[in-house]
């Protein structure tokens, strides 16, 4: 719950006796962060405990101090879990929040907490713990999609469909071409967020408020404390650093961009003109008045996604793109941004998830579509090529001219006869209908990362043991 009916008197107190008077609504509302910051609670809760045991280590406070601070803070924490702790916007963010009430359950010896620590450099940390754990839950949540695909990929190694360009028929591929493309794009999300863990893995706990402190700590022993790689090596850019965030959300946004593309696919594919594919019932709805109607809303909901988390990046860019160093208060607009991004990708991947694991190819409509649009004309192509030694443009030409006869007569190529093949070139033989056909045409796509079957399997069988 969060008191927000603070007095003067509570509210001066936060200011450390430097205004005679506290201030008022407006600049409390406006100022507070504990409506949203409170998100940071095991993370700020982590770092004070880790800041307390260095400075005992180091002869800063006694160690009795430091085991008062300890089991203080595991009782803040329990009482945050269980939903029992008053969040108060007089204190202004989750780490007066805590001290706050450290102070009512220790006494004096929480007074020594905030030694050579400012909350700069402690929010900076508690931020980039809480992104660091994003990144690490959503590279988990893109596997388990990857996963998915995979499944899909396996199953229709073998099922032709339609390859479009500017959706229009194109080639013949396979559906598990098509799931493996995004295993790809997914992969590569996953590897964005890898090497931005990589870089944000430097703890700034010790560079207090933008200078360092002149207490003899160990900023060594915290940052191992926390996981972090190494400390950060400068005290200015320690506190005023937001890569880190601004590194989740572009790789977020580009994760969303590529859940987007394939909701639209969803959205194609399930309509009635199209019928490739069928959503499950757990991700479709009805419409109020037309009972006949299977709309892909969860679908749509996600082509949507994007733009949240898109505005979430533009938005955090904005603010940070003009700030001197070190810290100033503009900073305190991160963190909504990057929660409800994250909340948004994560809930995206599990639903996009769901709805790969369910979805139902139509196979008898998806290789009926992929023999439409005369798909096997490139095939013909590399025939003349390959049997009648023509240059790819002379053979280009004579497929076009055979493409506009079918086309006049309404059929397709593999439909015409050697004579009329020969209207095109004299020396086509029986031989050429041997390709033209969609199957043929997908196990002929042999190079590496083609489409054929075979290719399709090795690339599953390769993501497998990527995936593990």
């Amino acid at each position: 719950m969060t008191d927000t009916k603070a007095t003067p008197k509570s509210a001066n107190s936060m200011w450390g006796g430097r205004f005679a008077a506290g201030p008022d609504a407006i600049m409390e509302a406006i100022n507070a962060s504990i409506s949203f910051d409170q998100r940071l609670y095991a993370q700020d809760i982590a770092g004070s405990r880790a800041h307390a045991a260095m400075l005992a280590q180091q002869g800063i406070i006694s160690s009795n101090d430091a085991e008062a601070i300890r089991k203080g803070l595991l009782t803040v924490l329990s009482e945050i879990e269980a939903g029992n702790f008053p969040f108060s916007t007089a204190l202004e963010d989750i780490h007066m929040n805590v001290e706050s009430r450290l102070k009512e359950i220790i006494g004096e010896p929480a007074g020594r907490l905030h030694t050579a620590r400012s909350r700069n450099d402690q929010v900076a940390t508690d931020f980039r713990l809480w992104v660091r754990d994003q990144t690490d839950a959503a590279i988990t949540a893109i596997e388990a999609l990857q996963r998915a695909f995979l499944g899909q990929a396996e199953a229709g190694a073998n099922w032709v469909m339609p390859g479009f360009t500017h959706m229009q028929t194109a080639q013949p591929v396979t559906w598990g071409h098509h799931m493996l493309a995004y295993v790809e794009m997914l992969g590569r999300d996953a590897s964005r967020f890898r090497d931005a863990r990589v870089r944000m893995n430097e703890s700034p706990l010790g560079a207090a408020a933008l200078a360092g402190t002149s207490f003899p700590i160990d900023r060594h022993m915290t940052a191992a404390a926390l996981g972090f790689d190494r400390p950060a090596a400068n005290s200015l850019d320690a506190v005023a650093d937001r890569d880190f965030a601004l590194e989740f959300l572009t790789a977020s946004s580009i994760c969303a961009m590529h859940l987007s593309r394939f909701a639209e696919e969803l959205v194609i594919w399930s309509s009635a003109q199209f019928r490739f594919a069928r959503l499950s019932d757990r991700f479709s709805t009805g419409s109020s008045i037309m009972p006949q109607k299977r709309n892909p809303d969860a679908a749509e909901l996600l082509r949507a996604k994007i733009g949240r988390i898109l505005g979430a990046t533009v938005a955090l860019f904005t603010v940070m793109k003009g700030l001197p160093l070190t810290y100033s208060k503009d900073m305190q607009e991160d963190k909504e941004q990057v929660f409800d991004a994250a909340d948004t990708l994560m809930l995206s991947l599990a639903a996009m998830t769901g709805m790969v694991q369910d979805l139902t190819a139509n196979r008898e409509i998806l290789a009926a579509s992929a023999a439409s649009g005369f798909s096997t004309a490139t095939d013909l192509a590399d025939w003349l090529v390959r049997s009648l030694n023509l240059p790819f443009r002379d053979a280009h030409h004579v497929t076009g001219a055979l493409v506009a006869l079918a086309e006049k007569k309404g059929c397709d190529l593999p439909d015409l006869t050697l004579a009329e093949m020969h209207q095109g070139h004299p020396g086509i033989t029986q031989e050429v209908y041997s390709v033209l056909g969609v199957e043929n045409s997908v196990r002929s796509r042999t190079s590496y990362g083609g489409t054929a079957p075979d290719q399709v399997r090795a690339q599953v069988s390769r993501w497998k043991g990527i995936l593990g």
